[in-house]
């Protein structure tokens, strides 16, 4: 996949890296200021472009705690399953769930109660959902290590290690992030989100490492959800992945959404999904394998215009880069493990996405102070490095 160009014929309309002025936000590195462009984070906020903000924001709720809400379709929405929109609009929400929640009669559109998932809602339409109040659950307090990098009365930030999970989920109810910093905290994080969600205003995969902000007040965790809205929150992120784009620094687009038959994957879509756009440039590169003649491995600085789930895996995948060590969306190519460079093992058993979250800034949602972090490489993206001759 060294370099490879992964597109299919006739996929004219799929992402293409495309060749833009360098990006300051990644080349200079400077402190945030009041004109500052902003970006967003990797995962996907909870508003979505044309859908009324306090509907969403009630579904999400309502995913999570129980309640009956209504969704007006807007004017530029376009036609859609019903069981699709609604997994899409509440991260809560998995598609699987909404299809229970239709068979049970529990979702009813402009009044009449919908018989068929598949149903395709229109603009001007209203959906009810009501979601049944779970049975009660208490997140527990679990004490842990944790590497807290800024903590005041409002908010906390945490530089994440890979493989940890951030908040509990299916086949993750306990050693959790948010477990560890009720603990931490006495329990003390805002409401929005519980029981099992509390203070948790984004998200980063179990397995990508980094920074991340937690919210201790309900104010706080309401200002930094529309400080994500609104890509106002700097984010930036550090990638090794296989082969060397060929445009530098370079821009991706394309739809993102759930992959057409494996709903555990994302995928680039040519129909529906969010709009995303990565930018992206090279920060450096290393060797040259006999099979290709090219640089066997680059290391990124990546930044996210738009946040949708996995964003980085999913673009720089579909463009034939994928993340080393992505059990997902990148994989290895088969005649480049069966060679015996020691550069190329390295990178084959690397054991997760070579992907860190190094900054974060956001204005603080109390103090109106800018604030910027910076989080060093962890150890085993440096020590893969090192074994790729970077340094």
């Amino acid at each position: 996949m060294s370099g490879r160009d992964s597109r299919r014929p006739g996929d004219d309309d799929l992402p293409r890296e495309t060749a833009v002025p360098a990006d300051p936000d990644l080349t200079a590195e400077p402190d945030l200021t009041a004109d500052d462009a902003a970006d967003a984070d990797e995962d996907e906020p909870l508003a979505e472009a044309g859908f009324d903000d306090d509907e969403l924001s009630a579904l999400e709720a309502a995913a999570v705690l129980g309640g009956t809400v209504d969704i007006t379709l807007p004017a530029g929405f376009a036609e859609e399953r019903a069981d699709r929109l609604l997994a899409n609009a509440a991260p809560s929400l998995s598609r699987g769930r909404v299809q229970a929640l239709i068979r049970d009669g529990r979702v009813t559109l402009d009044g009449a109660t919908i018989a068929d998932a598949s149903r395709r809602v229109k603009p001007g339409q209203k959906l009810t959902v009501t979601v049944p109040v779970p049975e009660e659950r208490r997140l527990e307090p679990e004490p842990m290590a944790l590497d807290i990098v800024y903590e005041d009365e409002w908010l906390i930030v945490v530089d994440k290690p890979a493989g940890l999970v951030v908040h509990p989920g299916a086949g993750n109810d306990r050693g959790t992030l948010v477990s560890g910093l009720l603990a931490h905290g006495d329990g003390r994080l805002s409401s929005i989100g519980a029981p099992t969600r509390p203070g948790v205003v984004h998200r980063i995969d179990k397995d990508t490492s980094g920074l991340i902000v937690f919210a201790k007040t309900d104010a706080a965790h309401l200002a930094l959800a529309r400080q994500f809205a609104d890509h106002t929150i700097r984010r930036a992120y550090t990638a090794i992945v296989w082969g060397v784009p060929a445009v530098d620094p370079g821009r991706i687009e394309g739809n993102i959404g759930r992959h057409a038959t494996d709903r555990q994957r994302m995928a680039v879509v040519t129909r529906g999904g969010k709009p995303a756009v990565t930018h992206y440039r090279i920060a450096n590169m290393v060797g040259v394998v006999e099979v290709s003649e090219k640089p066997l491995a680059s290391v990124l600085d990546c930044r996210l215009e738009t946040g949708r789930t996995h964003q980085i895996r999913v673009h720089l995948s579909h463009v034939g880069h994928p993340l080393v060590g992505d059990p997902v969306y990148g994989r290895s190519p088969a005649r480049l493990q069966r060679m015996e460079d020691p550069r190329i093992k390295a990178m084959c058993s690397f054991p997760r996405q070579a992907l860190h979250a190094r900054r974060l800034g956001f204005v603080h949602p109390v103090t109106g102070r800018r604030l910027k972090f910076e989080s060093p490489l962890p150890q085993d993206m440096r020590e893969l490095l090192v074994s790729l001759e970077f340094f």
